[in-house]
């Protein structure tokens, strides 16, 4: 019997911290939120408060109008090397716990044309209201986390830094990893693969597609 050419990968990619040098929540509670209650929330976070409570009551300290938030980012978010190319030849799909306002900004500002999903926020004078995207809890997690984005992918590989990344991770054929999502995967003693920049990631995909015969590797 012949052998059947493997399905490339998809690829999905973390927005916060991944895509971008420094996490863009971070940068808007450090500079318009108030920095004592990101601290103690930070705390708790999958103590006592799921991740969306903790984004939730971390965003509402905000009182700033949008366009002075979104010119802040445009000025000083930093996307990883790299990204521009991924996108341009694997068509990855960005699924971020943060807001669509905050993270469509930057890919314009980057003349990049991106698949998204994100929650959106109401950027009300007395607080920002976050509005997450309806989605079940994880049988797995019991978080209403990234899993349930991926469903439809079928295999795919996963890029991510952080706790938000990290039961999606688990589901993922391949996994590249950095901060505290490589530390945890470490302690779960589950294969992945490191990074620095998107081109790392590039030339990884590029080498095993090379190695199978998988075309060009572009996700669905």
């Amino acid at each position: 019997m012949a052998n059947r050419e493997k399905e490339p990968l998809a690829l999905v990619l973390d927005w916060d911290g991944t895509v971008t040098e420094v996490d863009t929540l971070h940068m808007v509670n450090d500079r318009f939120g108030d920095p004592a209650v990101f601290g103690a929330l930070e705390d708790e976070l999958g103590r006592t408060l799921t991740l969306d409570e903790v984004i939730e009551r971390e965003i509402a300290t905000v009182t700033a109008p949008l366009d002075e938030v979104v010119d802040y980012l445009r000025r000083e978010v930093r996307v990883r090397a790299g990204f521009r190319e991924l996108v341009s030849e694997y068509d990855p799909l960005i699924v971020s716990a943060g807001f669509h306002e905050l993270i469509e900004p930057i890919l314009e500002r980057e003349g990049v044309a991106a698949r998204v999903l994100a929650n959106s926020v109401a950027a009300e004078p007395g607080g920002w209201r976050a509005r997450f995207r309806d989605r079940p809890p994880c049988d797995v997690c019991g978080e209403r986390c990234k899993r349930g984005s991926v469903a439809g992918l079928g295999g795919f590989a996963y890029v991510g830094d952080g706790i938000s990344d990290r039961c999606v991770s688990l589901v993922a054929e391949r996994r590249f990893a950095r901060r505290s999502l490589a530390v945890w995967l470490d302690e779960q003693g589950v294969p992945y693969e490191r990074f620095e920049d998107l081109h790392d990631v590039a030339r990884a995909l590029e080498a095993q597609g090379t190695e199978e015969g998988a075309g060009d590797g572009r996700g669905g």
